[in-house]
């Protein structure tokens, strides 16, 4: 975590991992009930890698900013 807050820009940290971030949280709170939080946090942390690989593809699909 540590190296990802420092090597990324903030700007990418904002307009990538914060959304990801969010959207895996809400999902987790929302459906992840297994009765343990070593369960849970991996769900959570599993769903915010698939988020990120999702926009990440998005964003090879999309032309280059100038």
């Amino acid at each position: 975590m540590f190296t990802l807050l420092r090597l990324l820009p903030w700007q990418r940290l904002m307009l990538e991992q914060l959304p990801a971030f969010g959207i895996a949280w809400l999902i987790a709170e929302a459906f992840y009930k297994w009765k343990s939080f070593s369960l849970e946090m991996l769900g959570f942390l599993a769903t915010w890698f698939v988020l990120d690989a999702a926009i990440q593809g998005v964003r090879r699909l999309l032309p280059p900013r100038p």
